[in-house]
Parts: C-alpha cells; sequence; structure tokens
C-alpha cells in the first residue's frame, strides 16, 4: 500500500454526540453574570471526529478508545507512522473517532474527579505488556527510542469523571445514529461500552474489540465467578445484563483479539496475570454467546503467526499486519459491503 498516495475525502467534520445539559434555578441577570441562576452547561456528551473517503464502502468504523486515552489513539503511531484512521480511509471505510465523556475534547462533565499528576508509568509499562519495567520483552513490537516513548506517554488523558460504561455506551450509540450502518472497534477499557452500544443500536452490524479488558457481560441469571489474579487491580468481575439484551450480542458477528506474552496459568507478574484473566474471560463470553446461537471469535495473534504485540497493537510495528487481519475476518462476515 502506497502511504504517499493522496487520500480522497468526500466529507469531514465532528460533532458532539448524546449528553445532558444542567440548568440552574433561578432567573438569569445579566449584571451578575456570574451567579449561575438560570444559566445551561451543555455536559456528559462525547467529542465525534469524521472522515469519508471516496466512494466509501457502506459500513462505517466507529473507533471508540481505552482507558486513558482519546481518539488521538487511532490517528498516529507514537513514531509517526499511519494509524488506524488513515489506514482504514485507505481500505475505504469512512471512520469515526470518538472521545468518551470525561477524556479528550469531551471534558465537560456533570460530575468531576480530581486530576492528579501521579508518575506510574513504570505500572502502566507493566500493563501494556511491554515488558518488565524497565526492559522490554524481547522482539516486542512497540516503537523504541526516546522519541516514540515522550510521544506515548503524553497522549495519555486524565479522567474529569469516573468512567460509566452505561454512559458511554449512550454516547456511543448516538454517534453511531449519526454514522449509520456500523462496525464499533473498542480497545481495553472501551470493550464494555461497545456490547452495551450493540444491545441499543441496531444500525451496529459487528464488533472487533482490541484486547477487551473490562464490562464482560453474561445474561444475569448465569454470571461466572470472579476471577482471582495477581494484577495490580485485583479479581476480575464479570457483569449481569437481561438474558433477552445479551440475546442480541448473538445477532452480530464479534471479533475478539489478543496479542503476545499473556500466559495461561498464573504468573507472579502482575501485569501479564491482569491479561491472562480478562483473555480468559473474553473467551468465556465468546463461548456463551456461542452457545446461544451468536458468531464470536477470539484470535491469540501468535497463533495465528503474529509475533510481539503489546496492548497497543494499532500502534505496534506491525499495526498494518494487525489491520489487514480485521478487514480479512469483515470480508469474511460480509461488513465490506
Amino acid at each position: 500500500m502506497d502511504e504517499e498516495k493522496p487520500i480522497i475525502l468526500t466529507a469531514q467534520g465532528s460533532f458532539s454526540a448524546g449528553g445532558k445539559t444542567l440548568k440552574a434555578e433561578g432567573t438569569y441577570d445579566p449584571s451578575h453574570a456570574l451567579d449561575p441562576a438560570g444559566q445551561t452547561k451543555h455536559v456528559d456528551h462525547a467529542y465525534v471526529f469524521y472522515q469519508a473517503p471516496k466512494d466509501a464502502r457502506p459500513n462505517a468504523l466507529v473507533f471508540l478508545h481505552g482507558a486513558g486515552q482519546s481518539g488521538a489513539a487511532w490517528e498516529t503511531t507514537p513514531d509517526g507512522r499511519e494509524g488506524f484512521q488513515t489506514i482504514f480511509l485507505r481500505k475505504g471505510y469512512k471512520v469515526f473517532l470518538m472521545d468518551q465523556p470525561g477524556r479528550g475534547r469531551a471534558a465537560s462533565v456533570l460530575t468531576s474527579a480530581s486530576v492528579e499528576p501521579k508518575p506510574d508509568e513504570a505500572l502502566w509499562f507493566d500493563i501494556f505488556r511491554f515488558g518488565h519495567y524497565p526492559e522490554r520483552f524481547p522482539g516486542v513490537q512497540i516503537p523504541e527510542g526516546e522519541e516514540a516513548a515522550d510521544q506515548l506517554w503524553r497522549r495519555v488523558t486524565p479522567d474529569t469523571r469516573t468512567f460509566d460504561a452505561e454512559l458511554v455506551s449512550d454516547t456511543l450509540s448516538a454517534a453511531i445514529d449519526r454514522a449509520g450502518p456500523s462496525v464499533i472497534v473498542t480497545h481495553s477499557q472501551g470493550a464494555g461500552a461497545g456490547w452495551r452500544a450493540a444491545m441499543k443500536n441496531d444500525n451496529v452490524r459487528g464488533i472487533i474489540a482490541l484486547e477487551p479488558g473490562v464490562g464482560f457481560l453474561f445474561p444475569d441469571d448465569d454470571v461466572p465467578d470472579p476471577l482471582i489474579s495477581t494484577s495490580p487491580f485485583g479479581a476480575l468481575k464479570a457483569e449481569g445484563v437481561d438474558p433477552r439484551d445479551f440475546h442480541k450480542l448473538t445477532e452480530i458477528p464479534i471479533l475478539m483479539i489478543f496479542g503476545d506474552n499473556i500466559p495461561d496459568d498464573m504468573t507472579r507478574w502482575g501485569g501479564e496475570d491482569n491479561w491472562r484473566v480478562r483473555r480468559m474471560e473474553a473467551e468465556n463470553m465468546a463461548e456463551e454467546i456461542n452457545r446461544q446461537g451468536g458468531d464470536a471469535r477470539v484470535i491469540r495473534l501468535p497463533d495465528v503467526g503474529i509475533h510481539g504485540n503489546t496492548h497497543f497493537p494499532f500502534e505496534d510495528l506491525n499495526n498494518r499486519e494487525i489491520a489487514d487481519l480485521m478487514e480479512d475476518w469483515m470480508i469474511e462476515k460480509e461488513l465490506d459491503r
């Protein structure tokens, strides 16, 4: 694929999706403009940036980031290569990049959270499976070098509100209302909101979850026990939903993708063990979907000959190979047309 070839766009823009409007009691007095009485505040919405290439495929791709990230995660890799935004534009897909409420360009919220500059990047180095801080795993695909590392850590974005999967799924569903028929692409924390949006919106045609990390759903009469882990975040708890809502996940194809350095057995290394239980729960959830007649698949990238991937396969050095894998699956499921 020629990265130098121009991309012809037929549409580009941004919009806010969903949200609430707060109104203070009383009557606005312009002579006391600093008094909130009678004034409004628009909050808890998502921000969405979109682009549509010439002769776009009918299904859009709506991207939702993970924890500590924003829509910028999909744009350009830390070392300056094309990210999924541009890669999938070249493949002919409309792309919608969302910042969830309380993150990035959607920071105006109803209930605020404390934002403190706590040094924690060694923790995340291990959680993201770059290696055992400060040493990288052999063959790991995350870009190397001081500049790439600086760019990667500086795109981490704080929360201005407590994460609320129900709220995020509402705004994601509102974004899909604008995007039309769509495949949701989530990363990590975004997975739970992705499942819930699919249960709310008939325009969702499929889901690709890259390393889903939280919000694993099961019928509320069959929720599995928590999975014990040495992760610094403790045991992983699944969530229950109405069986009728869960059944909606059986009506669309779902793909979950996990990278390298995830053990099958419990380990003292919390960063890896964190993902052992999350991959296990993803496989449990896929099994439940398939047991009810659905079409869910979990891919372990090393099992299909793709090696060295971290928690950020869309930023790893082989991100084009990951994008091709995703596209092959969409073609197989006829989501490309």
